[in-house]
């Protein structure tokens, strides 16, 4: 397959030329020409979502092989090509039954892939915990976290850490030789967080949200990851954060910003009243909250949705670009196989034209939209 006359997004910029691919791309740039004529549309790299718990009315935690194809498929449509299916905070037992699902699933071939598992909770800081249930929180815990890597068939790429909780220390030391850590739902200082940091950790999970506020004397999380180099999280639903604080950390972190979704099982479904890991939410107008209180609970967006208000907040449309693709493929230890157009990796990549609307999908190089 060959499309050309399009601009390309490459190392970071977009550029004209054209692409070459079978299930890998053979080649990219102004030298391919030919195939079809995309008369100016963009091509970019397959979105990757690294945090979203659901859509359709479907949880990555409910243990549904069926459940995660008709998620996989919603993905998909809307330009998300991997995904990382995202757990709650729920007892071993459940969350084991859902590590066994994800392990045994079988993508569709309208459906997107799944590039790893996030596991966010249950090591959590309970003054923190937001819309996960307290119930089912435990102390970091590394001997529980291999077990549930197992599992999944050693698919955990990202697990999320309240660093403040006894033995998270130890626990980042061990579990970040296996993969990605996160500092999120935390109650930490800014020392806190800069020794786990320097124990292994490396990113942070939906900054701002469920942790400690920025301040001028106690700069906490949010300073301790600019000044670690660490990758952080947004959820640019709108809601989550304001348009000024998503332009803020984009001209602070830069190339170590990762837009994801948050999305729960109400993401592509009417208002009304859900479930979010046993507890009871209600989405309003787009709006998803724990029932009867004012606390935000996930988004109901697609990452695609959440590239577009991004742009339409003011990032540059090429750094919210490398935000959903390349850096959160590199956050999960995966950038030697997609996240970029370049040769040899997948052949995912989106189409969209100059208003960012979805024209075409590929995943492996075949076409599913």
């Amino acid at each position: 397959m060959k499309l050309s006359n399009a601009n390309l997004f490459l190392d970071g910029r977009f550029v004209p030329g054209g692409i070459r691919f079978s299930n890998v791309i053979e080649a990219v740039g102004p030298e391919v020409t030919g195939g079809i004529d995309l008369a100016g549309a963009y091509v970019i790299p397959g979105l990757i979502d690294i945090h979203t718990h659901g859509a359709m009315n479907e949880d990555a935690s409910d243990g549904k092989p069926e459940g995660l194809v008709k998620m996989a498929r919603y993905y998909a449509a809307g330009g998300v090509t991997s995904w990382c299916p995202t757990t709650m905070t729920l007892q071993e037992p459940e969350l084991t039954r859902a590590m066994e699902a994800i392990r045994d699933f079988r993508r569709p071939a309208d459906g997107a892939k799944v590039a790893g598992v996030h596991l966010e909770g249950p090591f959590l800081s309970l003054k923190k915990c937001g819309a996960q249930n307290p119930d089912n929180l435990h102390a970091p815990d590394a001997a529980m976290f291999h077990r549930l890597n197992d599992a999944s068939g050693h698919r955990v790429r990202l697990v999320t850490v309240a660093p403040e909780e006894p033995g998270a220390l130890p626990f980042i030391r061990e579990v970040s030789q296996t993969c990605a850590v996160s500092l999120g739902h935390t109650t930490a200082d800014y020392d806190t967080a800069m020794a786990a940091y320097a124990a292994g950790a490396s990113h942070a999970t939906h900054l701002f949200n469920a942790m400690p506020a920025l301040n001028h004397r106690e700069p906490g999380v949010v300073a301790a990851a600019l000044d670690a180099g660490a990758t952080v999280e947004l959820i640019t639903d709108g809601f989550h954060i304001h348009p000024a604080i998503v332009r803020l950390v984009h001209r602070l972190f830069g190339e170590k910003l990762v837009l994801i979704s948050d999305s729960l099982r109400c993401a592509g479904m009417p208002d009304g009243d859900y479930e979010l890991g046993g507890l009871p939410i209600t989405l309003t107008e787009g709006v998803a909250r724990l029932r009867g209180s004012s606390t935000l609970a996930g988004s109901s967006i697609h990452l695609m949705d959440g590239l577009r208000r991004a742009v339409s907040f003011g990032v540059p449309l090429e750094a919210a670009v490398l935000a959903a693709t390349a850096v959160p493929a590199k956050v999960i230890r995966r950038d030697r196989e997609i996240g970029a157009l370049a040769p040899g990796l997948a052949a995912d990549l989106l189409i969209l034209d100059r208003d960012l609307r979805l024209q075409a999908v590929y995943i492996d190089g075949a076409a599913i939209r």
